[in-house]
């Protein structure tokens, strides 16, 4: 199954992406994620900075199978509840050795709060890496 969590892209260069995923109550994976409080799972607001990197990163490695390689520093924050939505922050780090180091954060966007006021509630953040595919052996 394929969850695509990029919806929109505010904005794009070399270094730095921002998105937006809006979170509906259609969505398949919160009919169990919690059957009596839906909220988007950590693992998907996880995939989701790793989409955008891949996304931001794909015309400089010329590869857009870049896979997740490693993740240090998480944090989650407040919840993404259906009607809401996550806009994430990734930015390139460091490159090395074939390795893509980010830096990624996800804040919850409210319907009706105004997003030009204090910097919006912070539903996941922290650093990862994104690496070339490997071919099976």
């Amino acid at each position: 199954m394929k969850f695509n969590l990029v919806d929109k892209v505010i904005e794009q260069t070399e270094q730095r992406i921002v998105t937006v995923k809006a979170v509906t109550i259609a969505e398949e994976y919160l009919q169990d994620h919690f059957p009596t409080y839906p909220v988007l799972p950590g693992v998907l607001m996880i995939e989701a900075l790793v989409q955008a990197a891949r996304q931001m990163l794909t015309p400089v490695s010329g590869d857009p199978r870049l896979v997740l390689g490693e993740v240090r520093a998480l944090r989650y924050g407040s919840f993404v509840r259906p009607g809401e939505a996550l806009k994430v922050e990734v930015s390139l780090v460091s490159q090395e050795d074939g390795r893509y180091n980010c830096k990624g954060v996800g804040y919850v966007l409210r319907p009706g709060e105004d997003s030009r006021a204090a910097e919006p509630p912070t539903a996941v953040s922290g650093r990862f890496s994104l690496r070339p595919i490997r071919a099976a052996s």
